[in-house]
Formats: C-alpha cells, sequence, structure tokens
C-alpha cells in the first residue's frame, strides 16, 4: 500500500504542482485550500506526512498543525512558508512541525525530504513489528522514577505514562542508551533522525526542549539532559 501524503496549500497552481509531483512519486495524494477542510481530511484519512502551507484563508497552518499535535496526530508534519523567517522557523518546530520549506524551494529537495520522513516512518513500523516478538528485560531502561520501555515504545515518570512523538521517544531512547556520554548535536542529528536527514541541529535543541518540560523536576535547571557548553548534551538519567 502506497504512503499518503496531504498537501494543504491555497495556490491552485502551487497545490496543482505539488500533488503532480507527489503522484509522480507514487504517493496517494489527498489536498486541501484551508485550515479547516485539511483538518477533517487529516482525521479521516490519517496521511503519513503532511505538506501545510502557514498562511491559509481562515484558519492558519498554524493553527492545523497545533490541533493535530494536540490531537495526537503522530506522523510528520512539513511547514511551507513563503518567507525566510527565523521566527517562522522556530515557531513551526515550537508547536510540534518536524521540518519546514521556504517558498520558493526546489521541488527535487522537497521531494527528498518527503521520503525521508516517509523513510523514518516506516523503520518505525519494522521497528515494532520486530520487537513484538521479542519481550525481555533489556527491552527496559529504568533511570529513577523514569522508565523507557523498548517494547511497548512506552516512557513512564513516576509510573505515569508520558505523550511522546515518535522523534522524542527516539531521541530519549538514544540518550538513555548512552547515559554519561558527550553527545555533539551533528552526532545525534545522524544517529537518530538518520545520515540523509536535510535539516540543521536545531531540531535537535527543540526537541530537547519538549523532552525537558516532560522529563525535568525544573525545565530551566535541567538535571537529567544536562547541556554541555561548546559540546551538545549528557544524559545523566
Amino acid at each position: 500500500m502506497s504512503e499518503t501524503v496531504l498537501v494543504v496549500e491555497d495556490e491552485p497552481a502551487l497545490q496543482e504542482t505539488l500533488v503532480y509531483n507527489l503522484q509522480k512519486q507514487g504517493y496517494k495524494v489527498e489536498s486541501a485550500g484551508n485550515g479547516r477542510t485539511a483538518l477533517e481530511i487529516a482525521r479521516q484519512q490519517k496521511p503519513d506526512v503532511i505538506l501545510l502551507d502557514i498562511m491559509l484563508p481562515g484558519l492558519s497552518g498554524v493553527e492545523v498543525c497545533k490541533t493535530l499535535r494536540r490531537e495526537g496526530y503522530p506522523s510528520a508534519i512539513i511547514m511551507l512558508t513563503a518567507r525566510d523567517d527565523e521566527i517562522d522557523r522556530v515557531v513551526g518546530l515550537e508547536i510540534g512541525a518536524d521540518d519546514y520549506v521556504t517558498k520558493p524551494f526546489s521541488m527535487r529537495e522537497l521531494m527528498a525530504r518527503v521520503k525521508a520522513h516517509l523513510r523514518r516512518t516506516d523503520s518505525i513500523r519494522e521497528e515494532l513489528e520486530k520487537i513484538k516478538s521479542a519481550v525481555s528485560e533489556q527491552d527496559t531502561l529504568a533511570f529513577g522514577g523514569l522508565v523507557i520501555n523498548r517494547t511497548r515504545r512506552e516512557v513512564t515518570l513516576a509510573g505515569q505514562t508520558l505523550v511522546l512523538k515518535p522523534q522524542e521517544y527516539d531521541l530519549l531512547l538514544f540518550f538513555g542508551e548512552h547515559r554519561g556520554q558527550m553527545l555533539s548535536r551533528e552526532f545525534i542529528l545522524e544517529r537518530v533522525w538518520g545520515w540523509d536527514y536535510v535539516g540543521d541541529s536545531r531540531t535537535v535543541d527543540v526537541h530537547v526542549r519538549w523532552l525537558r518540560q516532560k522529563i525535568e523536576n525544573d525545565p530551566a535547571n535541567p538535571e537529567r539532559i544536562v547541556t554541555v557548553r561548546g559540546g551538545g548534551y549528557r544524559f545523566e538519567g
């Protein structure tokens, strides 16, 4: 079964171009020209990737992204923005987007990003299938009240299950498997997101911030995920 991509773009010509190029790659493509329609399609079709324009009539792309993440939508969201604005990029990541692309963009680059995110989704699914048949005590990492269960891809803190996005879980698991080691942002990006990921190290910083908000007693003064000045991060457990 082919993967599904939802294109949310209010410019008819660009929407048509995106749909055409995605279909040429063999993907099943859904499209929407406004935020409310995008939400309806996302809830019904559960696409594997959403290409989401920030500036949409009515409900903005930012609100669509926030709503989907609040509802637990797990797959990749790539924001499309017409402005090369640092604030746009940071806001996009802060609200739960996985990636962003500035218009005008290279169609080849965009297709590469879609492919990379889909490959990551496939890897997660394959991993889930493999670990279902291999349950053992080694599948659990415990750090005080923080417990990472590889088999269930589940994390609990003081007995309470945490709601983590797939990349947040993968990052925390990677930290847990390398406890006490200084890990550079570049090394984390390569090992957790993949060598072919086309984003930058800011992605790591944003995901670390999200994790700190969920696992630290005081996110402003973290004790589990510690910043190494000029280096990267170290997980103390």
